[in-house]
C-alpha cells in the first residue's frame, strides 16, 4: 500500500516538476532577452536618435524611456513562448499593440499641445475640443487589441461566451492602464508587475507570465537606478499581458471581482494621488522605496 502511494505521488509530481522547470527556463529567457534589449537601448540612447526618448523625472534626473520598448519586446516574445495553446495569437496581439501605441503616446504625448491631455478627463476634453489626443489613440488601440484577444480566446457561445469576452476585454485593457498609472516613481510599476506575474505563475496558463516575470526583474535595477523609465510603452505592454493571464483565472466570479477592483482603482486615480496614498501607508511606503535612490 505504501509503495503504491509513493508511485502515485511520483507520477503526479513529475509533470508539476517539469512545469516548474519550464517556467524557470522561460523566466531566465525573459531576463536574458531583456538584458540584451537594454544593451540595445543604451546604444540607441547614446546616439542622436535617442534624444526624443529622453525625459526628466520627478527628481530632476535625465533618463530614457527606451526601457519601455526593451521590456515590451522581451516580455511579449517570452509570453508567447509560454502561453497555452490557443492563446498565443492573443498574447502576441495585446503585447505588441499595447507596446506600440504606448510608445506612440510616450513620444507624441510629450508635445506641448498635448500637455493638458492627461487622464480620462484630459482625453475627453481634447475630444470635445475636436482634437484626438495621443492618449486617446492609445486607449482605442489597447481596447481594440483587448477585444480582439477576447474573440481569439473565446470558448463556447451564447450569453456565457459574451460575458467571458467582456471580462477578458476589461481585464486586459484595465490592467494595461492600471500598471501605467503606477509608473510615477522609479521601480513602482515594475514591482507591481513582478508581484502580479509571480502571483499568477501557477495553473495551466501560468507559463504566459513566466517570461514577463524574468524580463521585469531584469529591467528593475535600471528602473530603480533611474537610468531608464518604463513609460507607457513598457507599462502598458506588461499590464496587458498580466490582464490576459488574469482572464484565464478559473471562475467567472473571481474574474468579475478582479475587474471590479481594477475599475475601482482606475476611477479612484482620477481623484486620489496613488503616490500620496502609498507614502501614507506603512508597508506600501517601504516597498515603494525599496532599492530606490534618495530623491
Amino acid at each position: 500500500m505504501s509503495g503504491h502511494s509513493h508511485a502515485v505521488s511520483g507520477h503526479v509530481g513529475a509533470p508539476r516538476m517539469a512545469g516548474g522547470t519550464r517556467r524557470a527556463a522561460l523566466a531566465l529567457t525573459g531576463a536574458l532577452a531583456a538584458r540584451a534589449a537594454l544593451a540595445g537601448a543604451a546604444t540607441l540612447d547614446a546616439a542622436p536618435s535617442g534624444a526624443p526618448w529622453r525625459r526628466t523625472n520627478y527628481a530632476g534626473r535625465t533618463l530614457t524611456l527606451l526601457g519601455g520598448p526593451a521590456l515590451a519586446a522581451s516580455a511579449t516574445a517570452t509570453a508567447v513562448l509560454g502561453a497555452p495553446a490557443g492563446t498565443r495569437a492573443a498574447t502576441a496581439l495585446v503585447g505588441v499593440v499595447s507596446g506600440v501605441v504606448g510608445g506612440y503616446d510616450d513620444l507624441a504625448g510629450a508635445r506641448p499641445e498635448q500637455a493638458r491631455d492627461k487622464g480620462l478627463a484630459g482625453h475627453l476634453r481634447a475630444l470635445k475640443a475636436g482634437r484626438i489626443s495621443a492618449g486617446a489613440v492609445k486607449v482605442a488601440g489597447i481596447g481594440a487589441a483587448a477585444a480582439a484577444a477576447a474573440v481569439l480566446t473565446r470558448r463556447g457561445g451564447g450569453a456565457s461566451a459574451l460575458a467571458d469576452g467582456i471580462l477578458t476585454t476589461g481585464l486586459v485593457a484595465g490592467s494595461a492602464n492600471l500598471v501605467n498609472l503606477l509608473d510615477l516613481r522609479p521601480g513602482r510599476a515594475a514591482k507591481a508587475g513582478a508581484i502580479a506575474t509571480a502571483a499568477t505563475l501557477g495553473g495551466p496558463a501560468g507559463g504566459l507570465v513566466a517570461g514577463p516575470l524574468g524580463a521585469t526583474l531584469a529591467v528593475l535595477p535600471a528602473d530603480l537606478g533611474e537610468r531608464v523609465m518604463l513609460g507607457d510603452g513598457g507599462a502598458n505592454a506588461l499590464g496587458a499581458l498580466v490582464g490576459l493571464r488574469l482572464a484565464r483565472v478559473g471562475g467567472r466570479g473571481a474574474r468579475t471581482g478582479l475587474l471590479a477592483a481594477i475599475v475601482g482603482l482606475t476611477l479612484a486615480s482620477e481623484k486620489i494621488s496613488f503616490t500620496k496614498v502609498i507614502e501614507a501607508t506603512p508597508g506600501l511606503r517601504e516597498l515603494d522605496r525599496l532599492g530606490r535612490r534618495p530623491s
